[in-house]
């Protein structure tokens, strides 16, 4: 059985090539020729890499049962051999946003926001997994991964675009979109699939 936690490690090396480094809101990270994603909680920086992002997998937080179902059967698994670009996007919400009350952050996540019917109008083309950070000490508090095949770029697109038109990204304070694509020297020739996470 795999461990919740998730190491991102980025550096000289790894399973994913990264594109580019663009901050959003606030501070950037520093840009690195590759991504590793670890199925592990990595205590320390490894060496020759020159950043780490940790967070762990948990249930949904704002969805309700039918939403839920919805998404569960929609959804596609990440590592699909097709699936070649990703997206790592570390969020850090106000000081505001986690004030609020359980119910009134889904109140603004999804009656107003509309997150999660966004989310479905992209289903099953783009995969998603959301790492939660926020009591761990981390930078971010959450660690949003996605994978695509490079016809549902534009799809990407369209979908972050708009989650960054609702009123749910008001409350964010530092944000960076990551982009990258596997790594054509991390398999053989024969073997194309990434680590699944």
């Amino acid at each position: 059985m795999s461990s919740p936690s998730f190491s991102f490690v980025a550096g000289d090396r790894g399973k994913w090539e990264v594109v580019s480094v663009s901050p959003v809101v606030g501070e950037s990270l520093e840009r690195v020729p590759y991504l590793d994603i670890r199925n592990e909680y990595v205590m320390n920086l490894p060496v020759d890499f020159h950043w780490l992002l940790r967070g762990v997998s948990s249930n949904q937080r704002y969805a309700n049962n039918a939403e839920q179902s919805r998404l569960m059967a929609a959804q596609p698994q990440l590592g699909r051999p097709e699936a070649t670009c990703a997206a790592l996007i570390p969020i850090r919400r106000t000081r505001t946003w986690w004030d609020m009350t359980q119910e009134d952050r889904r109140r603004i996540f999804e009656e107003k926001s509309h997150h999660i019917t966004t989310g479905m109008k992209h289903l099953p083309g783009i995969a998603r997994k959301l790492h939660h950070c926020h009591d761990l000490g981390e930078p971010f508090d959450f660690l949003a991964w996605f994978e695509y095949a490079p016809e549902h770029s534009d799809a990407f697109e369209d979908l972050v675009a708009a989650l960054r038109k609702t009123e749910e990204w008001e409350y964010v304070e530092r944000e960076v979109d990551v982009r990258l694509v596997k790594s054509r020297s991390a398999y053989p020739a024969s073997d194309h699939s990434p680590e699944v996470i």
